[in-house]
């Protein structure tokens, strides 16, 4: 499990593909304890570390991307030099300083809009239809990996908003988006867990 509280943005430094997937390698500060087999979210995308090691005074990792999530996924069109968020899962006594994340992406979005706004940035997505119904005003929702909170939600125009702080921005691969760019999305599993309870009632 993770929180949606970003460590470090990483960089792509390798990719390989082949007929079953994908391998990529990452450099990134700060990971001293990575091993093998370990749960980490890259942009959101939970994968499992298959090799790790220290090149130049830098942390790198590789995982491996199956062919579902190279198919769900933005992760298969990232190339060398491309800026990843990373986290690795939540320690059993850590502090829960996000919300409930699994990496489990629900679907892929675009951004409509980036506006400074004094100190902060507001960034505008399309409404995901098939996940709309899971995103409700001052709620929670992960996107690249990042947990956030919905400023704002206009069903009609089929958009969200957030607001970012400027140690988001800075700290996360927002800093590099541009309109137009995918973003990964995983709404609020508790919100799906209320759906499935409630959904026998609602005929």
């Amino acid at each position: 499990m993770f929180t949606g509280i970003v460590e470090t943005a990483g960089e792509v430094v390798g990719v390989e593909a082949d007929e079953d997937g994908r391998r990529l390698r990452i450099r990134a500060s700060d990971l001293d304890d990575l091993h093998h087999g370990q749960s980490i979210s890259v942009s959101g995308v939970c994968l499992t570390v298959e090799a790790f090691g220290e090149d130049d005074d830098a942390d790198w990792f590789e995982v491996f991307l199956a062919s579902e999530t190279v198919e769900k996924t933005y992760l298969g069109e990232v190339a060398v030099g491309d800026a990843v968020n990373v986290e690795r899962a939540m320690a059993a006594d850590g502090r829960f300083d996000g919300h409930v994340v699994q990496g489990h992406v629900d679907t892929v979005t675009t951004i409509t809009g980036i506006e400074e706004v004094g100190e902060d940035w507001r960034f505008a997505f399309e409404l995901p239809a098939d996940h709309g119904q899971y995103v409700v005003d001052k709620g929670s929702i992960c996107l690249d990996g990042i947990s956030l909170t919905v400023a704002a939600l206009d069903r009609e125009a089929g958009r969200f908003e957030v607001a970012i702080i400027p140690t988001t921005y800075e700290q996360t691969t927002l800093r590099e988006k541009a309109v137009g760019d995918p973003v990964h999305v995983e709404v609020d599993v508790i919100a799906k867990y209320v759906e499935n309870m409630v959904d026998g009632y609602r005929e």
